[in-house]
């Protein structure tokens, strides 16, 4: 007893996913699928950062 309202809910939600159209970017899929790198280039790493993080490192990693 007492499932009423979690049933209906999940009923509601499965609904909305098949019937709500979704806007796909079909080119990234098509790119994540073929294993493309992405447009976005990602910012490098600074020599600063990494010092100032260098005590936190585990010495055994090397």
């Amino acid at each position: 007893m007492g499932r009423g309202r979690a049933k209906a809910k999940q009923t509601k939600v499965a609904r909305d996913l098949k019937y709500r159209t979704h806007e796909t970017d079909l080119g990234a899929l098509a790119r994540e699928l073929h294993g493309e790198p992405d447009e976005v280039e990602k910012t490098p790493v600074d020599d600063v950062d990494l010092d100032k993080w260098s005590d936190y490192a585990d010495p055994r990693a090397d």
